[in-house]
């Protein structure tokens, strides 16, 4: 079974209502990713995943010290079930924004500048997979999507759930 970084956006009035009741934050997690499919725009999309990538993504970024953990989420959503590997944590909509804009001010090239791939195996990132240095462009097209994300919800005002499943 593989480790995938889950991401929902949701209105600052669902978030208000998933602090207070996690349990339904879940419910309204499943519907979302049961509800769209893979053609929805990113735009439009309530629900993205990373894949596999989350734990690169998460050493990249940390190595640029981004102002923000869009891997992990920055706040623990209180007294949340396990969803996977761990309870889900929040990024708050104005937090969400700070990202987007750093996220579009970066590209792709420029988080793994001066990245030799065995850094990533000698950090024991997951998956290990870090044998060639064109292991690096495995989250590439991940990364671009995950920026629109966080653009549109940005756009919307939205804040985001996050959590590894």
């Amino acid at each position: 079974m593989s480790m995938n970084g889950e991401y929902l956006r949701v209105t600052p009035e669902e978030l208000t209502r998933a602090l207070k009741d996690p349990e339904w934050a879940m419910d309204f997690a499943e519907e979302i990713q049961d509800s769209q499919d893979d053609e929805t725009p990113l735009a439009e999309a309530r629900h993205f995943t990373t894949h596999q990538t989350w734990n690169m993504l998460d050493f990249l970024l940390k190595r640029s010290v981004f102002l923000v953990d869009i891997v992990h989420g920055e706040e623990a959503l209180p007294k949340a079930d396990d969803w996977g590997y761990g309870p889900p944590r929040y990024v708050t909509a104005d937090r969400v924004r700070l990202a987007a804009d750093a996220l579009t001010r970066m590209t792709y090239d420029q988080l793994i500048q001066g990245v030799d791939h065995g850094e990533l195996t000698t950090a024991e990132v997951y998956p290990q997979i870090w044998d060639s240095p064109t292991s690096l462009d495995w989250a590439r097209d991940l990364f671009a999507a995950l920026t629109k994300f966080f653009e549109a919800a940005a756009a919307d005002g939205h804040a985001m759930v996050i959590w590894l499943d």
